[in-house]
């Protein structure tokens, strides 16, 4: 998921030779349903070539799909799965992005990739941290309201106690105090920390580092909302050295290793969910005090030239719709079209990524959620 993150705006934006194909694949975690995987897979693939037969030759085609037809080949890639996938083709590139949600099916050959999905599993509105951790060891998760994955720590994360007492070795002051002036196995003279006191200390070092390199590493980057799993003796002293301000006031009195990774996903999303809710409904109202002054809108058209001239400041997107169409981000104008043909891609795709490179927001509601029956939402920066 971070090298999705890191790939959104500066590889899979830009520009790139056509044609770029995009497959969206929901996949399996577990036997005996992961064993369709590859064959829908294949599926797909055959509707990029029908679709590219429409405009392309039989050598352009080969080139541009061999990749993927090499990936239904993978028997590895297909032994391990989350529950998606996100699959990018074109002359200049190829890139296989596992997903911690579902898509829909879709495989569309255009002029530019088509990234819809991707922003409403990139937002940060429904995703969140989950930070496990103990006197010994932290472990942090990476979740949404469908999944929970443990999250593979970057090098030099302290990870354990051990590796934060090990970077305090060469420290005068904490030999003095872990053994007194005597040395190992002698009593320690007055004014040092007993076992217990010095327990403690440690146990702050170490959770003050975690703390240090959450924020850093994870929490500044990625600005999602962050979960602690502890035992309850755990909360108050981490939050005594918590720095964090993505940190939730709401936790889980629990520390990950002693319930299953559903329930602590099914816990974390109650304690977010009520967040992600404030802020779409926010958003929503936003947009309809805006109205009034004519500063916001619904319609395709007029929302394609705002986001030609990098008007929008916040788009509301339809989740799962498909307006087959071209825009033209030079002068704004659209037309419809259909999905099949090479060149075509969804317009409220186009009209997303428009508004991300102009430094606008683009979030993606639930269909029952949409403030309008257009598939779009606009509120103008001016």
């Amino acid at each position: 998921m971070h090298e999705l993150d890191r790939d959104y705006r500066t590889l899979l934006l830009a520009h790139h030779e056509p044609p770029c194909l995009s497959l969206y694949q929901p996949v399996h975690r577990t036997f005996p349903d992961k064993q369709q995987d590859p064959i829908r897979f294949r599926n797909l693939v055959k509707e990029l070539e029908l679709s590219l037969a429409r405009k392309y030759s039989e050598r352009e085609i080969e080139k541009v799909l061999r990749p993927f037809h090499e990936l239904a080949e993978n028997t590895e890639f297909w032994t391990y799965s989350l529950d998606g996938i996100a699959v990018f083709g074109s002359p200049d590139l190829f890139k296989v992005y596992r997903l911690q949600r579902p898509v829909m099916e879709l495989a569309i050959a255009a002029d530019s990739f088509h990234c819809k999905p991707l922003m409403r599993i990139l937002q940060s509105a429904d995703r969140y941290h989950v930070l496990g951790i103990n006197r010994e060891r932290a472990v942090l998760f990476e979740g949404n309201r469908y999944a929970l994955d443990e999250v593979e720590l970057e090098p030099g994360f302290p990870q354990t106690a051990d590796l934060v007492a090990g970077n305090q070795a060469d420290d005068p002051e904490q030999k003095n105090r872990a053994y007194g002036a005597s040395g190992p196995g002698q009593t320690a003279p007055h004014g040092t920390d007993d076992g217990e006191d010095l327990r403690n200390r440690e146990t702050e070092r170490f959770f003050r580092a975690v703390d240090e390199a959450v924020l850093e590493r994870y929490s500044q980057p990625f600005k999602m909302p962050l979960l602690l799993a502890a035992l309850p003796e755990h909360h108050h002293l981490f939050r005594s050295v918590n720095r964090n301000p993505f940190l939730m006031p709401g936790a889980i009195d629990v520390h990950p290793d002693a319930i299953s990774r559903d329930e602590l996903r099914e816990r974390a999303w109650q304690l977010v969910l009520p967040l992600y809710l404030d802020r779409l409904s926010g958003l929503i109202d936003q947009f309809e005090a805006s109205r009034s002054e004519n500063r916001s809108g619904a319609d395709l058209a007029e929302i394609a030239r705002a986001a030609a001239a990098g008007r929008i400041s916040t788009l509301l997107i339809e989740a799962d719709r498909l307006t087959p169409g071209r825009f033209d981000p030079a002068t704004g104008s659209i037309e419809f079209g259909r999905l099949d043909d090479p060149g075509v891609d969804d317009l409220l795709d186009d009209l997303g990524e428009q508004a991300l490179r102009s430094g606008g927001e683009v979030v993606i509601v639930p269909a029952e959620r949409m403030p309008t029956n257009t598939g779009v939402a606009a509120i103008y920066r001016f």
